[in-house]
């Protein structure tokens, strides 16, 4: 039988754990708002040691430890090789995975994985840069899943594909002498096979991501000026003269409406900010 007193006791008992629970979730954000301070001065270093502090007193607090997966994030220099800018790296990873543990739709750790992946491609050996172009599109294949409107998503698919195949087919263009401004198609026939079957699904789905991109943000002029860019790339492995010519005329329209539109919004009054 449980007596008053212990009725009491255990009342009291959860009336301090309470209290105690409580008490840490202040003191967490008593440090995340030092980190937040500290990270718009820069500070990444001590903006770490107050997000990290901020999560150990309260590891429910998501924007805590997206801040400090971020702050990670920020001093990371894609390419260096110093064994701290490789900890920043895979700290940032750790921890946005942390998240994404816990909410696997979260839009800004599923964004900042694809980021720190494309940009991981920028050095390494060729192999390394084709696993991270292929870690970097799953990430944002991810994001269309939880948002089908994600317009950048759409635009980094178009991108990578763009990346993946540059390369391969301006090597070949150099090898065979072509010129800059070549239509083409790629004037080996057995080449340019062999070129389509690694490519031209590559180049084609990029094509349909970038339009898809253009359709939710219809003043993309970047992803206009990819769309250029891929259809420049289409065009050599074209099977006829007149293909290419084609490719590369609906090329030279998206350049133009790429530059029209940075016309455009150039001279657009520019936007006043609120005074704070």
């Amino acid at each position: 039988m449980i007596t008053r007193s212990k009725l009491a006791t255990v009342a009291l008992t959860g009336g301090l754990l309470i209290f105690s629970a409580g008490c840490e979730k202040l003191k967490s954000r008593d440090e995340m708002n030092h980190g937040v301070q500290s990270y718009k001065n820069n500070k990444y270093a001590d903006a770490v040691k107050h997000f990290k502090e901020a999560v150990r007193l309260d590891p429910t607090n998501q924007n805590a430890e997206l801040y400090l997966a971020t702050s990670y994030m920020i001093q990371w220099v894609p390419g260096a090789d110093s064994p701290d800018n490789k900890k920043n790296y895979e700290m940032a990873k750790s921890e946005f995975e942390k998240v994404l543990k816990n909410d696997p739709t979260n839009s800004l750790a599923l964004a900042s994985m694809a980021s720190m992946a494309y940009n991981s491609a920028s050095a390494g050996t060729p192999e390394q840069k084709t696993a991270a172009l292929e870690e970097a599109k799953k990430w944002n294949q991810r994001r269309i899943e939880v948002d089908p409107k994600d317009a950048e998503a759409y635009y980094y698919l178009g991108v990578i594909g763009w990346a993946q195949a540059f390369t391969p087919i301006q090597t070949v263009r150099v090898e065979q002498k072509m010129k800059p401004d070549d239509p083409g198609p790629i004037k080996d026939p057995k080449i340019r096979d062999e070129l389509k079957a690694k490519y031209q699904q590559t180049i084609n789905e990029s094509i349909e991501d970038l339009k898809k991109c253009l359709s939710i943000d219809k003043e993309n002029e970047d992803a206009m000026s990819y769309m250029n860019l891929l259809l420049r790339k289409k065009a050599d492995l074209e099977d006829s003269p007149e293909a290419s010519k084609a490719d590369i005329a609906q090329a030279e329209d998206w350049s133009n409406k790429s530059l029209e539109m940075k016309r455009i919004k150039a001279s657009r009054p520019a936007k006043k900010t609120e005074a704070t």
